[in-house]
């Protein structure tokens, strides 16, 4: 069954949307690199971006809060950071692949990796006898 439903796959359709795919991630990887979340109160200001915490300002109006009253503000900005940092990059995703985000929150992995799998083992009858993968194609075609 699972030869069948190879024999039906479009190589040339598939390594023309493994390189649309390509350019799309090289697009996605400059843009992303000048993503930084922010997220800031009175007291405290917060930017983060994808290696982590960029830069911390306290208002001198800070010092006046216990140390447990100011890591509560300084953790939660951080936080507040990483999420707006995390929807900015949800949304360049979706910019640049639109519904075929791969890492929308709401997709089921499942399906892509049920390709993968038909894709790796069809690379691999390919690559490991290619003579033999030849042969069975054109009997399913006679077929």
């Amino acid at each position: 069954m699972i030869e069948r439903d190879l024999g039906h796959l479009d190589i040339d359709r598939l390594l023309k949307n493994a390189d649309a795919q390509m350019a799309r991630s090289a697009d996605l990887g400059t843009a992303m690199a000048g993503l930084v979340g922010r997220a800031e109160d009175e007291l405290v200001t917060v930017t983060y971006a994808g290696t982590g915490l960029d830069d911390l300002r306290l208002h001198p109006k800070a010092m006046l809060l216990t140390s447990a009253e100011l890591a509560e503000r300084v953790k939660r900005a951080i936080e507040q950071a990483a999420t707006d940092l995390r929807r900015q990059t949800t949304e360049k995703m979706e910019e640049v692949f639109g519904e075929e985000n791969p890492l929308r929150p709401d997709l089921d992995p499942e399906p892509a990796a049920e390709q993968a799998r038909l894709l790796r083992a069809a690379q691999d009858r390919m690559f490991g006898d290619p003579a033999g993968e030849i042969h069975r194609m054109v009997q399913r075609l006679e077929y």
